[in-house]
């Protein structure tokens, strides 16, 4: 009955791909090949990694709890397996809003790919995204939730509030001329812009003098100017320079947008930071669901009833 009634009422469906994509890349940490295939997922399933590269396959489900690790990346863990750098994979999923997928991992290592959320968003695309016979739930933030860390200089924060949508406001704060003399402060909001042409190509980035530090303790090692912004004290090395005048602060929101899309559904809230990072936001989510007086969760009967941005399926580039 249920599933006869969803196929004519007009109701907020879940989504997941059309058909199976895949990719080829390096870990930007373990700078190991790995080979990614995304498949599409049941109603329900959620966002689920599959290390197939283990004697016997281990399945992480994505959710606030599953997270790790938050050491310059978010990483999930289930039985003893893990998968690191999920982050701009999860961005871009948040940012087509699929629901429910498979994806098979040979490695312990998300592959950077070209550094941003771009090349997910191209592959999901690429697969098709399908509705499918079930309402989408999505966390609607009931009353304001903030976690701060630091004091003076070192503070920093993450907040959460009642928003009827999804937007982000993010500040960095860096003692570098380069970012200095771009935007250090940016809202994106998911009902008024195009998550794949404003947010998507944002890629990650970095000093040399850290890459040379993290490289001398193992990590680092998938890294180049082909898969990150790199700069010295004074320039970006990059020869093509930035993909956008405020890239730097646009990455930071690429990056809470997938760390905050691991709570499992997607959020109806404004977020706001300044100088957050993986370990604040997963705080951040773990401190929302410590109070469930704070938050529910709801489905809309109709598309008119949702938030702008999450009725209609995004579209190609």
């Amino acid at each position: 009955m249920l599933q006869s009634f969803l196929k004519i009422a007009p109701v907020l469906r879940q989504r997941t791909l059309k058909s199976i994509t895949r990719a080829v890349g390096v870990g930007l940490h373990g700078g190991q090949r790995v080979e990614l295939t995304l498949r599409p997922a049941l109603v329900d399933t959620g966002i689920v990694f599959r290390r197939v590269d283990l004697p016997a396959p281990v399945e992480i489900p994505i959710n606030a709890e599953a997270v790790s690790d938050t050491r310059m990346a978010s990483t999930v863990s289930s039985g003893g397996a893990k998968v690191q750098t999920i982050e701009h994979l999860m961005s871009a999923c948040a940012g087509l809003g699929i629901d429910n997928l498979l994806i098979d991992i040979t490695a312990d290592e998300v592959p950077i790919l070209d550094g941003s959320a771009s090349s997910f968003v191209f592959l999901l695309q690429s697969a098709g995204i399908a509705e499918q016979d079930a309402p989408r739930r999505f966390i609607r933030v009931k009353a304001p939730v903030e976690v701060r860390e630091g004091s003076s200089a070192d503070q920093k924060w993450a907040r959460l509030e009642p928003y009827h949508g999804f937007k982000l406001r993010f500040e960095i704060d860096f003692d570098h001329r380069v970012i200095d003399s771009t935007g250090q402060r940016y809202e994106f909001d998911l009902g008024g812009g195009s998550y794949s042409r404003d947010i998507a190509r944002a890629r990650t980035f970095g000093f040399t003098k850290e890459v040379e530090y993290m490289r001398s303790k193992g990590l680092a090692l998938g890294g180049g100017l082909d898969n990150a912004v790199m700069m010295d004290d004074t320039k970006v090395l990059n020869a093509s320079g930035l993909r956008y005048d405020d890239e730097f602060v646009k990455h930071k929101i690429l990056d809470a947008m997938g760390d905050l899309y691991i709570v499992g559904h997607p959020l109806l809230a404004g977020y706001s930071a300044f100088r957050s990072g993986h370990a604040l936001n997963n705080k951040l989510l773990r401190q929302l669901l410590a109070q469930p007086q704070a938050y529910e969760i709801v489905t809309f009967q109709g598309k008119t009833d949702a938030p702008r941005g999450f009725a209609e399926i995004a579209g190609a580039w």
